[in-house]
């Protein structure tokens, strides 16, 4: 099996998605130095999170259509620790 982060197919996607976010996270930086109506920056922070979560969901997919179809069970509980994480984040 090899190991990779990210299927070759869908990189270049995710990193447009991230660049975005990154976009995104400057806006929300400019925001807060303008002093604008907090329920605008928080409008904006919900967005960020969805797009964050969007990534995640891609890089998961590849994870379990390579590593985890692969991998068998070790794969399978460190994807159940994984999902872990990501839900307790929230």
């Amino acid at each position: 099996m090899t190991h990779g982060y990210v299927r070759s197919e869908h990189k270049e996607s995710l990193l447009k998605r991230l660049k975005r976010i990154e976009g995104q996270v400057r806006g929300l930086q400019a925001m807060i130095e303008d002093e604008r109506y907090c329920i605008d920056i928080l409008t904006q922070v919900s967005a960020t999170r969805a797009a964050l979560d969007g990534v995640a969901v891609g890089v998961m997919e590849d994870h379990v259509r390579h590593c985890v179809r692969e991998g068998g069970e070790e794969k399978v509980d460190e994807l159940m620790g994984a999902v872990e994480r990501l839900v307790r984040s929230r």
